[in-house]
């Protein structure tokens, strides 16, 4: 059901309940929580439209130095959040300037190139990073876990040569005392 429906049906019963009240009718207690409850909906859902508004109308003078529109990277942050979150104004902000980091990264790699056409290669090339982080993050992990096996068979390689030295060192020693 879209706003203009619910629009709509929260008029028909506002229109039903004020004519039931104004003829001196006791309106139906089903139908008088349903009102309330819808009521208390469409004004909680208005209070939060104003306060998008008012925040997009402040945000609009905030955003002389951001790289992107803030309207924009909120709508894109709302679509891939649950619903039951609310963005903080910094959050905003922050979001659009972190993005915009990345923009000069990629732009900065892409410069490195010595062509004047900027390819769809070089492109991905670019945000390789970016886009395999996880793939790139358990690779690191994998390579440590490597490292780690390699640094115990050092250990135990150590211990093999400082026991085997000292064998060697006790056995002279006995040839010594024998000869004396």
């Amino acid at each position: 059901m879209d706003e203009s429906e619910r629009n709509e049906e929260f008029q028909e019963n506002e229109e039903e309940f004020t004519r039931e009240v104004t003829e001196n009718k006791e309106p139906a207690d089903e139908f008088n929580e349903e009102f309330t409850e819808e009521f208390q909906d469409e004004q909680e859902l208005e209070e939060e439209i104003e306060e998008e508004i008012e925040e997009e109308i402040e945000g609009d003078e905030e955003d002389e130095g951001l790289p992107f529109a803030k309207a924009e990277v909120v709508r894109l942050m709302k679509q891939n959040l649950d619903s039951d979150k609310m963005i903080r104004e910094r959050v905003k902000v922050e979001m659009n300037r972190f993005l915009g980091e990345v923009l000069k990264k990629v732009c900065d790699q892409l410069n490195q190139y010595p062509y004047t056409t900027i390819e769809y290669e070089m492109l991905k090339e670019s945000i390789y990073p970016y886009e395999n982080i996880e793939r790139i993050n358990e690779e690191k992990k994998r390579i440590l876990k490597h490292l780690d096996a390699i640094k115990a068979d050092c250990d135990a390689l150590s211990m093999d040569v400082k026991v085997t030295l000292r064998l060697n060192a006790s056995d002279d020693t006995d040839e010594d005392d024998i000869f004396k």
